[in-house]
């Protein structure tokens, strides 16, 4: 056991000591911090589209006017609540609320839908003077060393048709003659500046002869008979949506009018709503409503099993190449003429596990850091984050479940790289693995959804499947007896397999030439049996 002991302490060091694995420990915090403001940096980056729009009968243009300067006044709303709620003079620390007690509600998704039922809100804030006035209003209830407040920029703009386009030639000519602009081969003017034209709607002029009401039949919508919306980018759908909402909303108006209704009453009926509850009859009695500690323990462990495949596989992967490395420039031979096969097996395996172990540990503490060095109200929530997932129970399962699953995948690709004696042969010898590795993947985000039904509960039981179901379905709180017979079997697979890999490895690592066929396997394992 020395010799093992002996062998894991230098595969330790030679690992550690590489370039890239400090590299990949410094790359963590700073992916860490991109990834916490990736939506911060996309949409400062995100150029002001600039479209046109073409209705003669001015039968919709108001409206979509309306529309997109909502749009934009609900990003400074929520961009100056932010500014304020971080720059804000306090009297005394910021304390988060208790996420045990906090409802699991989307706040993001609360707020754009009081916006969206409640235009009044909005409106408030731009008769009111807008941005102007508000910041008037915090002067003096900000930090002085807080910077300016910088308004988003606007998503979209409204430009004039390019000079020689009438609009009323038609919907087909007025098209044909904007292809240029739409293909980026031209660009339109906005405020001076020269951008290209991200899109146009072009409304007929007998739309009104083309609306859908209830009772007619359904048909396919033309472009002759429907409004047009042109974009040569068809993954950005922001303006689109924003269009037809308020083209919608815009015609019902029209139709209120038409038929007498008060539209103001209308829409306040329609903006009428009934509260739902989230109840866990689990939880006891008078807390029973779902709160967001609930919510964060039930899909938490979908990252912790991204994290355990993320791991094992770069760990075991590690392991593979070090091996045929190692056979190829023939320093196997050497190791082997002072330790056994077993001792050397049993040594890599220690030594790759705690480079394996030292990687997520340095991940854990640039997440901890992370999340601590976020200024005001986020730390102290970044803490009761923390607690939460620490009181959990899913800390130790998942340290649990990384060391069988890495003894489980380590062995199979020691075993593998010690009949292989170039990267090449390995790779096409690890594609069957990979196909059985990626299933765990596919399956990540169902089993939160059914964690006890038939798929969950029959992969709990495949041994090289078990560490990572049953960490998606500790939040679900599976049966005792689940818990410890699959853990039972996964320690048995494990023995098992390490025994299959000991004797594969014992005959195949000073084993030169093509790898050995199926067969050939089978007869090792038969005469190391023997």
């Amino acid at each position: 056991m020395r010799n093992a002991w002996l062998i894991a302490c230098r595969e330790f060091a030679e690992n550690v000591h590489t370039k890239g694995f400090w590299l990949g420990v410094a790359m963590a915090p700073l992916l860490l911090v991109l990834g916490f403001s990736v939506q911060r940096l996309l949409d400062r980056s995100t150029p002001t589209r600039a479209f046109v729009v073409v209705d003669p009968g001015h039968v919709y243009d108001a409206a979509i006017d309306g529309a997109v300067e909502r749009l934009w006044q609900r990003e400074v709303m929520k961009a100056f609540g932010e500014y304020f709620g971080k720059h804000a003079v306090r009297t005394k620390a910021p304390t988060a609320a208790d996420l045990e007690d906090t409802p699991a509600v989307d706040v993001e998704k609360m707020i754009e839908q009081f916006s969206d039922t409640n235009p009044q809100a909005l409106e408030a804030f731009v008769n009111a003077g807008g941005l102007a006035v508000a910041m008037a209003k915090i002067n003096g209830l900000v930090k002085p060393d807080a910077p300016p407040f910088t308004p988003p920029r606007r998503p979209f703009v409204r430009v004039e048709l390019p000079e020689g386009i009438a609009a009323g030639a038609g919907p087909t000519a007025v098209a044909d003659q904007l292809r240029p602009w739409l293909r980026g081969e031209r660009k339109v003017d906005a405020d001076g500046q020269e951008i290209e034209l991200f899109a146009a709607v072009i409304v007929p002029e007998d739309i009104a002869d083309h609306v859908s009401r209830p009772g007619s039949a359904p048909r396919m919508p033309s472009s002759a008979e429907s409004v047009q919306y042109w974009a040569a980018n068809l993954a950005d759908t922001d303006l689109r949506v924003e269009v037809e909402r308020a083209i919608n909303e815009q015609q019902r108006k029209t139709e209120y009018v038409e038929k007498g209704v008060d539209a103001a009453a209308v829409q306040a009926v329609q903006r009428t709503s009934v509260p739902v509850v989230k109840l866990d009859p689990r939880k006891a009695s008078g807390r029973e409503q779902v709160s967001l500690a609930d919510q964060l323990r039930q899909w938490a462990p979908v990252g912790f099993v991204y994290l355990l495949w993320t791991s094992i596989f770069a760990v075991a992967s590690l392991l593979l190449n070090n091996t045929i490395e190692e056979k190829s420039n023939r320093l196997v031979e050497v190791l082997l003429s002072s330790v056994t096969p077993g001792e050397l097996m049993a040594g890599k395996l220690l030594g790759i596990a705690a480079v394996g172990l030292t990687m997520i540990l340095s991940w854990i503490a640039a997440l901890v850091g992370v999340l601590w060095w976020q200024a005001g109200p986020q730390a102290e929530q970044a803490r009761s984050l923390l607690d939460v997932v620490t009181r959990s129970g899913l800390l130790p399962a998942f340290v649990g479940y990384f060391v069988l699953g890495y003894l489980l995948y380590g062995s199979l690709f020691l075993a593998l790289g010690s009949v292989c004696n170039t990267l090449k042969e390995a790779q096409n010898m690890m594609q069957p693995v990979m196909l059985v590795m990626i299933v765990p993947l596919l399956t990540m985000m169902f089993i939160p959804k059914d964690p006890n039904g038939t798929l969950a509960r029959v992969m709990s039981w495949i041994p090289i499947y078990t560490p990572f179901v049953m960490m998606n379905r500790a939040a679900a709180g599976p049966p005792q007896w689940e818990i410890v017979g699959t853990t039972v079997l996964l320690i048995a697979a494990v023995g098992f397999t390490l025994w299959l890999a000991g004797r594969i490895f014992a005959t195949g690592i000073l084993r030169t030439g093509q790898p050995p066929r199926l067969v050939e396997l089978v007869r090792w394992l038969i005469h190391g049996a023997g």
